[in-house]
């Protein structure tokens, strides 16, 4: 049934929704609450989730500091001081164990889960950036430098490999169908593609006339690699078998963060233009919605196991850097 609300009062009601501290719906994401973090200045980079504790982590780049957010009791829990630009931020379930990369020294800090007393250290020199997780292969992976993935034994807390690429790489993925490494490497104007069983390269997929791609996600349904661009601002498929683009869409600018909920067939790309764009995945890409957030916040975490997308929104006059909590309507 189409809406019976002009334009300028669908507008209102979302603009209204993206500053309002109570609770409030659009027809795609609710904003249900808002938790601040303390005295936090600055650019926020990448958030990470301890599950079992119901604890988010926040890379407070501009504080040089980490944010965690006791989740069931919606507050700032604590703040571990002392990093050097935290971007990336990883948390091992099996070693309870936090990893920070850091970009100012490229050294990756680890944590204990259970008081958050330093465990150990490594040291890639260069712009330690993006953390992911390999399960299968019970690895943790970092990308740094000018153009590597660090390859660390969680047991050991150790560098145990060196992934070589082209240039620093940004955000990547592991499919664990393919046994593949999707990296965005922006300055080479490509998508990476490793053998993780190897190691090694194994095709580079060029980006042609986008550039900036930093969000990347896999749409599981569709077995596409999802890449977000920044200039232009587009959102493009990419097969995971072929290469070959399959699907393009303008999205919101400044974007940082993509993440597909499978439960609903939907992508969230978070967007420093203040924006989330909610994006129909069910059957080529269409946007469902495009909801006002805040400026800057272009940092985000989606949430399966919770149901729950964080955006990391910094601090601006008169208002205190926050998480804001949106609940997926469906």
């Amino acid at each position: 049934m189409p809406s019976i609300l002009p334009r300028w009062a669908t507008t209102f009601s979302l603009i209204f929704c993206a500053t309002a501290s109570a609770t409030c719906a659009t027809e795609f994401l609710t904003l249900e609450n808002k938790i601040t973090l303390g005295n936090a200045a600055g650019r926020i980079d990448h958030l990470t989730v301890d599950l079992a504790r119901q604890r988010l982590f926040v890379a407070e780049l501009g504080n040089n500091s980490l944010g965690i957010v006791d989740l069931k009791e919606r507050k700032l829990m604590q703040t571990i001081p002392g990093l050097k630009q935290p971007q990336g931020v990883a948390y091992h379930q099996a070693t309870d164990t936090l990893y920070v990369a850091n970009a100012g020294d490229g050294s990756v800090r680890m944590f204990r889960g259970a008081d958050y007393s330093e465990a150990g250290r490594i040291d890639l020199k260069d712009d330690a950036d993006n953390i992911r997780l390999d399960n299968v292969a019970n690895r943790i992976i970092v990308g740094y430098g000018k153009g590597a993935l660090a390859v660390i034994d969680p047991v050991s807390r150790s560098k145990i490999a060196d992934i070589p690429l082209k240039a620093h790489p940004e955000g990547f993925q592991l499919d664990a169908k393919s046994h593949q490494i999707f990296v965005n490497v922006p300055d080479a104007n490509a998508v990476s593609v490793i053998d993780r069983g190897t190691g090694q390269q194994k095709a580079n997929w060029p980006t042609t006339d986008a550039r900036g791609n930093f969000p990347m996600t896999i749409d599981e349904a569709s077995s596409q690699v999802v890449v977000v661009f920044r200039n232009p601002e587009k959102l493009r498929g990419y097969s995971i078998q072929t290469g070959k683009m399959v699907s393009e869409l303008e999205i919101c600018g400044d974007s940082d963060d993509v993440f597909f909920d499978a439960k609903r067939k939907r992508l969230y790309v978070s967007c420093g233009a203040g924006f989330v764009d909610v994006i129909d995945a069910s059957g080529g890409y269409k946007r469902l919605a495009r909801i006002p957030t805040a400026q800057g916040a272009r940092t985000s975490l989606f949430v399966p196991e919770l149901d729950r997308l964080f955006l990391a929104v910094r601090a601006s006059s008169g208002e205190a850097a926050a998480i804001w909590i949106y609940h997926p309507v469906e």
